[in-house]
């Protein structure tokens, strides 16, 4: 019993050094070293970080995209959030593939995507098709994010060689009592 102890010990006494050597590494690359003022980005955890087509942005930082500006900040809850500023000129800083996908993994609250095919939805038997909306990343009351439509696909200012996504394969048949089938 005495060995299994005493192995134990070594074993626990290793991850502390370990540990303590991961510590000492990390503190002497950070910007600034150790006894340096640390920089922002370096410190903000992936948390509180913003996404936009998977690409962590730290807090304060702005992109700009479909001629609008975002700003990577945090809501009431302190969970990472895109807040839309002044229309912007100029190219998009960040890439808009559209509204393709769930966003969770993908873009943080506040995000808005020229819709797709995959925001496609039904009002009674009448198919909206994705394309025509531009849509915002919107949390629910769980904490799970959804594509919300929030404007005319006419308010995305598309970059050069870039354009609406194209009609819907999906036809009005798929709709049933405000369902997409």
């Amino acid at each position: 019993m005495k060995k299994m102890n005493v192995a134990f010990g070594v074993q626990w006494a290793r991850v502390v050094a370990a540990g303590v050597a991961l510590a000492g590494a990390i503190a002497a690359a950070a910007p600034g070293g150790a006894a340096g003022a640390p920089d922002h980005a370096a410190v903000d955890p992936v948390a509180t970080q913003c996404l936009w087509a998977d690409t962590a942005h730290p807090r304060g930082e702005t992109v700009t995209a479909g001629g609008w500006s975002y700003s990577c900040g945090t809501d009431a809850a302190g969970a990472p959030r895109w807040i839309r500023g002044a229309a912007a000129m100029g190219s998009s800083t960040v890439p808009d593939p559209g509204a393709a996908n769930a966003p969770a993994g993908h873009f943080s609250a506040g995000a808005r995507q020229p819709g797709t095919e995959y925001t496609d939805y039904c009002v009674g038997d009448q198919l909206i098709e994705g394309r025509d909306n531009v849509y915002e990343v919107t949390p629910s009351g769980d904490g799970l994010l959804f594509w919300r439509p929030a404007a005319a696909v006419d308010s995305w200012t598309f970059d050069p060689g870039s354009h609406p996504a194209p009609p819907s394969a999906r036809g009005p048949s798929l709709c049933r009592d405000s369902q997409l089938l």
